[in-house]
């Protein structure tokens, strides 16, 4: 989804994820009830800010880009629910890694 079409472009350092699905059953193989389910800690990169401006106005580019998925923190970001879809808006380091 390009980021014409989402309505928002991220400033900075943000980034603009959504949630992956979780699974719907255990490895064990029981199926988990949506009132047991945690929101998934993994999720794509929509879009993205130019980078984090230093104290001395150079800009860090993100080291992450649209597209990657990613792992992070349980309570990172601000949920933002915009045409219908849930996303997320987050400072890059709130990403703990990348799945390669």
């Amino acid at each position: 989804m390009a980021k014409s079409e989402i309505g928002v472009r991220p400033l900075h350092d943000r980034i603009l994820v959504r949630r992956m699905a979780e699974e719907e059953k255990t490895a064990g193989g029981l199926f988990i009830p949506d009132t047991a389910k945690e929101k998934p800690q993994k999720g794509e990169i929509i879009a993205t800010g130019k980078g984090r401006v230093t104290e001395d106005g150079k800009i860090l580019p993100l080291e992450v880009k649209a597209g990657d998925k990613v792992l992070f923190s349980k309570y990172a970001g601000t949920e933002l629910k915009l045409e219908g879809n849930e996303y997320l808006m987050m400072r890059e380091e709130d990403v703990l890694g990348v799945f390669n």
